[in-house]
């Protein structure tokens, strides 16, 4: 059986891997073209192009999906499956192109929050599970039948960049036991119920900014949810009349009573950084003030000060 892998992030290395050790033929690896990142604008490639160049691979890496020299060099290699984790939306002429069909994972369990940033979402909507699937793709996004899942349990701690390697893990194991089903001829696909269907949008800036007259919980949920990337944030006047942004990693929540403003500033600018919420307070542990870099609350504090009575916007 003849597999195309599509992918691009390291979240999709441990999928490509797993094919790989389990003697998979792997005839050809698509990703997104190298470009430019970071201060020094150093050419970048994807972490699954490094991982199949080192393992000998053949790698394609088309600006457009539908340009005829790539759809031609695709179908040359005659895959009789394609397997999809993190890539983008593909056109029919390419998910339609193998016998066997083209498999995405997908990380919720559908169809709960299709879309761009599942993960994201299901912490800021306080999910306590979510998981990973597979199914077959189809024109409208996320919306194929269902092959297999595959739940993982979301702890009150837990913020967007645990669960994401927690599910890294998963999806390639399910990977394998999707490509076995599919060899064997043993696949029993699952239509989704679109009136279970719950979105997951792309984030956007404006997702980020933490909303202060909202309850512990909902801003708690969010800065997890955010964290490590792209991670919530506020704004506060600082002593030299200019508008600062501060980046929140985590967080601690208190529900309590008290006469304070909603985004008032609780601290002794020592050891502990409050912020005031409707019905209680949020205690930040992490932070990023604009051009500086991330560290704890305490660490923070031994060199910057706050004014009395702030108010983050």
């Amino acid at each position: 059986m003849k597999i195309v892998f599509m992918g691009t992030p390291e979240f999709a290395v441990p999928s490509l891997e797993i094919l790989i050790k389990n003697n998979y033929n792997v005839v050809g690896v698509v990703t997104v073209p190298d470009k430019p990142a970071g201060r020094g604008q150093q050419i970048q490639e994807s972490a699954v192009k490094k991982f199949a160049v080192a393992n000998g691979l053949k790698v394609l890496q088309p600006l457009k999906l539908k340009d005829p020299e790539f759809i031609s060099e695709l179908k040359s290699l005659n895959a009789d499956l394609q397997i999809v984790v993190a890539f983008r939306m593909l056109p029919e002429e390419v998910w339609n192109m193998p016998k066997l069909g083209t498999y995405n994972l997908h990380g919720s369990l559908l169809p709960k929050y299709r879309g761009a940033a599942p993960i994201n979402w299901a912490i800021i909507n306080g999910e306590t599970e979510t998981g990973a699937t597979t199914f077959k793709l189809k024109h409208e996004i996320d919306t194929g039948s269902i092959l297999f899942q595959e739940k993982i349990n979301i702890s009150e701690t837990a913020n967007a960049g645990d669960v994401h390697d927690e599910m890294m893990k998963a999806g390639a194991d399910l990977i394998l036991k999707t490509v076995k089903a599919i060899e064997s001829g043993k696949v029993e696909l699952k239509v989704q119920d679109d009136t279970q269907a719950i979105h997951a949008p792309k984030i956007f800036k404006e997702t980020c900014k933490v909303n202060w007259s909202q309850s512990p919980t909902q801003i708690y949920n969010l800065i997890r949810g955010l964290s490590p990337y792209p991670a919530a944030f506020t704004e506060f006047t600082d002593v030299q009349g200019n508008l600062s942004s501060l980046k929140i990693f985590s967080s601690v929540k208190e529900d309590s009573q008290h006469s304070h403003p909603n985004g008032f500033l609780i601290t002794d600018n020592k050891t502990y950084l409050n912020v005031a919420c409707k019905g209680g307070t949020i205690s930040v542990k992490e932070l990023q003030l604009q051009g500086k870099k991330k560290m704890t609350t305490e660490e923070f504090l031994r060199g910057y000060k706050f004014p009395a009575n702030i108010t983050f916007l």
